[in-house]
């Protein structure tokens, strides 16, 4: 069995990529032929990354960047070049440079489409890109969503729920026998105080803002911090600084990856304050149970995190853009110990149970081995 994700760009940085990168990473472990081709970031030019034996990565030539999409012929070229060494190709939606190249390549085989979420910000673009988009779904034979939720909310698979699978994300989870000094070293400079960690990109649907005002609500027994880069991290400084929280909210910047598992390890809560269904999942959420952290998250309409957070049995789920429910939820799950001891451990079931690495490969190589008989 030889495959081909098709996808966004490297080098990889967002949840997509990640995705990619596990199941290319996962299936090359069990002995499969798993390659990637992706675009690269403006500037970085052709790449050819041997990863394993089982798994390289293709990371084209590329322009300009439009719209969120990075334009890139060579990919068209690329494709058309290495698709008869393959099986299978598996695109991953939404990216329209992926596929418009899988559409021009001429390919003949089956195709699996991940849909990751709808195209909801950049409507400007759908209007150019939906045939493109009908023409992928009907291209496709299996489309594979990361939640039922996200499914049943989702207008564009709608027609083609018939050939529609939830396959949830999974991850390993990541402990490094050093963790235990920098885990108490956040620990001692929070020292007495409960830890509300988020991470994410600083942008406008994560809703910091409002996590953010959540802690107006607090007293000084409580801290959040949040991890992560991006456009909104002048704006949200401001806003705590007009709101006088400095001594309430930090924002980290962007977290080392070596650090990662360490603030989950550390933190007491993980939350989540998404507003937007550009937030389908939520692979932080999972990361966190990982390591048996409540979780406290939003309602989401047609998103899939709040499936992924069961409220009463993981954490709590609140209403979107409401601080006052966060703050409740917070201090709900962190003055009551037994309640406490249920959630961290319904989280880190669930997590075993649902979204591990493991779970996530067997899952889309059962697809593959469907599909190929």
């Amino acid at each position: 069995m030889r495959v081909l994700q098709l996808g966004k760009f490297y080098p990889f940085s967002g949840g997509i990529e990640r995705v990619m990168y596990d199941l290319a990473d996962g299936l090359s472990e069990r002995n499969i032929r798993c390659d990637i081709l992706c675009a690269s970031v403006v500037g970085k030019g052709n790449l050819d990354i041997t990863v394993n034996d089982k798994f390289s990565i293709y990371a084209a030539n590329s322009y300009v960047k439009i719209m969120s999409t990075i334009i890139s012929p060579s990919m068209i070229f690329e494709l058309k070049r290495i698709m008869h060494n393959y099986d299978i190709i598996h695109i991953h939606h939404p990216d329209p440079m992926a596929a418009l190249a899988l559409f021009l390549s001429g390919f003949t085989g089956p195709v699996i489409l991940h849909w990751h979420s709808d195209i909801i910000k950049q409507k400007k673009m759908l209007l150019f890109y939906s045939i493109l988009q009908n023409w992928l779904l009907k291209r496709s034979k299996l489309v594979v969503t990361t939640s039922p939720l996200y499914l049943d909310g989702s207008p564009f698979l709608r027609d083609f729920k018939e050939k529609c699978v939830s396959v949830p994300i999974g991850v390993d989870k990541k402990v490094d026998a050093e963790d235990g000094r920098d885990i108490h070293l956040i620990k001692k400079k929070y020292s007495g105080r409960k830890i509300i960690y988020s991470l994410g990109r600083l942008i406008y649907y994560k809703g910091y803002e409002y996590l953010i005002d959540a802690a107006s609500y607090l007293d000084d027994s409580y801290i959040i911090l949040i991890g992560g880069g991006g456009p909104m991290y002048t704006l949200l400084q401001e806003q705590i600084k007009d709101k006088g929280l400095e001594e309430k909210v930090k924002l980290l910047g962007r977290v080392a990856d070596d650090m990662m598992s360490k603030y989950y390890q550390a933190c007491d809560l993980f939350c989540m304050s998404s507003i937007e269904r550009t937030e389908a999942f939520g692979i932080a959420q999972i990361e966190a149970m990982s390591f048996g952290k409540p979780i406290v998250a939003t309602k989401i309409p047609g998103s899939g995190v709040a499936w992924v957070n069961e409220d009463g049995v993981t954490g709590i789920n609140v209403e979107c853009r409401d601080s006052k429910g966060l703050a409740m939820a917070f201090k709900q799950i962190l003055s009551d110990d037994a309640l406490y001891h249920k959630l961290s451990l319904g989280a880190l079931v669930r997590y075993q149970t649902l979204f591990t690495k493991k779970n996530m490969i067997d899952n889309v190589l059962t697809i593959y081995e469907k599909m190929l008989r």
